[in-house]
């Protein structure tokens, strides 16, 4: 394999994690070698990843593969897998990060382990109480919104949402180049009032913070494109992009159907097929790879355990993008910075 020069960001791919593992690994890594010029270390079984390398064209590509003797499930529990699967394709992933032979991973497999194998491997950035998971949401403008907490914390206290907020800012203008992105608070209702405790107080911090903050936002609100950053609790974050899934699932299966069962003409099924075709391509989860979880030291990037080779290239995309713009060291500047503001 090809040795990756000392300019080339090194990612590291938990090549076994995802339900087409370790096809779509290594089909979307080769796509993310040859696309972004990016060095890729594949981690998992080693005979398998030959094989699997044997059938495509990447001679020449920067792409390694690192061994490991263990898979975390989709059905294992997070905990447990933690401490039971040490050599397993996700912890010696993270364990190359950790060790600065990689500066980033991206992982298809068991969200609640990479979260957990992330968090306590790599640890948090000194300003961060806890990290946050964030996702990006097409919305009404032909852009995207997007929504963190969406499943890292179940619990979250006022100061932690402030702190989603400054990273969810920082990501978004890391990756779409928005220089003062829209952040908003979700709610029950856009009046102050509305809400819990914990809205209410997360919402006095977020206006006396610098970030463009404008305000609350209800539910209806996430898909009409008016915000750029939606911050919220794990819990509700995390019901919202279930429902989210769900509902664009049943869309596309209620449009397919009304296309196929109602059209006469042969034109009208092409206009209409073409109309459900870009449809179906706004709302492409495999087009934003996956969802990075803010706030650990070493990018991480968690991607949907359905992903393909487009979405295992894409989230491979992101992971290099967010260490170019070294955003671990703005979120902890402008975190740090705030809190020294807030003790004078």
């Amino acid at each position: 394999m090809v040795t990756a020069g000392a300019e080339m960001t090194t990612i590291a791919i938990d090549a076994m994690g995802g339900d087409h593992a370790p096809r779509a690994e290594v089909e979307g890594a080769i796509l993310a070698a040859r696309e972004f010029g990016l060095h890729i270390l594949l981690v998992g079984m080693e005979a398998a990843l030959k094989q699997e390398l044997s059938r495509h064209g990447h001679r020449g590509l920067p792409i390694e593969i690192v061994g490991a003797t263990e898979v975390i499930t989709m059905s294992d529990s997070p905990s447990q897998a933690f401490r039971r699967k040490k050599e397993s394709s996700m912890h010696v992933a993270a364990r190359l990060v950790r060790d600065g032979k990689a500066e980033a991973m991206v992982s298809a497999g068991n969200t609640g382990a990479a979260m957990t194998v992330a968090r306590f491997v790599l640890g948090t950035l000194p300003s961060v109480d806890r990290p946050a998971l964030a996702a990006a949401f097409p919305n009404m403008k032909d852009r995207v919104s997007v929504i963190l907490d969406v499943g890292a914390n179940v619990d979250s206290k006022p100061e932690q949402i402030r702190q989603f907020a400054v990273m969810g800012e920082i990501y978004f203008r890391a990756i779409w180049g928005v220089k003062r992105p829209r952040v908003a608070l979700l709610s029950i209702g856009e009046e102050e009032m509305k809400g819990n405790e914990l809205t209410r107080e997360a919402s006095n911090l977020l206006k006396q913070s610098s970030l463009n903050f404008v305000g609350n936002v209800e539910g209806r609100d996430v898909f009409r494109g008016n915000v750029d950053v939606i911050v919220c609790d794990g819990f509700i974050g995390n019901v919202a992009l279930k429902i989210s899934e769900g509902l664009v699932e049943h869309v596309q299966g209620m449009l397919k159907k009304a296309i196929k069962s109602s059209l006469k003409s042969q034109i009208g099924y092409a206009l209409s097929k073409q109309a459900f075709d870009d449809f179906r391509k706004r709302t492409d989860s495999s087009e934003t790879g996956g969802a990075p979880l803010l706030g650990v030291r070493g990018i991480t990037i968690i991607a949907h355990g359905r992903s393909n080779p487009n979405a295992i290239k894409n989230a491979i995309r992101v992971a290099g993008e967010l260490c170019r713009a070294r955003v671990n060291e703005k979120i902890d500047q402008e975190l740090s910075a705030a809190a020294v503001a807030a003790q004078g």
